[in-house]
């Protein structure tokens, strides 16, 4: 296996997971990532000034972007859709956490996703 596959694959699992555990597991915990003062993935939502629809729709594109990542381990042809849809996601993650003056650290995760995505795009 070459080196560019295995750096493709850990990003692949490295977004997929982390996505994953966010949406599954820990949407309804504080933590020191949300945006403004947010408690929940939810609330984080209402603090960007976003409707309560919208949750659900970028739920359902960032888990559906994790899934077909990490399915596209044995699929490629999902590999580079989903890196282009998950690289959009995090820019405007990142635009909302600026948009509410949050510091840097709030948004280090979606810089640092969509850093993997972008290496995805284009390896």
């Amino acid at each position: 296996m070459e080196i560019v596959t295995i750096l493709q694959i850990c990003c692949q699992l490295i977004i997929g997971l982390s996505i994953l555990c966010v949406w599954f597991l820990r949407s309804n915990k504080k933590t020191s990532y949300r945006g403004g003062a947010s408690s929940s993935l939810k609330d984080e939502f209402t603090a960007y000034g976003l409707p309560v629809w919208m949750f659900w729709i970028v739920g359902i594109l960032k888990v559906g972007a994790a899934l077909a990542l990490l399915v596209g381990i044995v699929v490629p042809v999902l590999v580079n859709p989903a890196a282009m849809l998950m690289a959009g996601l995090m820019a405007s993650a990142i635009i909302m956490h600026l948009k509410v003056k949050d510091s840097p650290n709030k948004f280090l995760p979606a810089t640092i996703v969509l850093t993997l995505s972008v290496i995805l795009i284009f390896t």
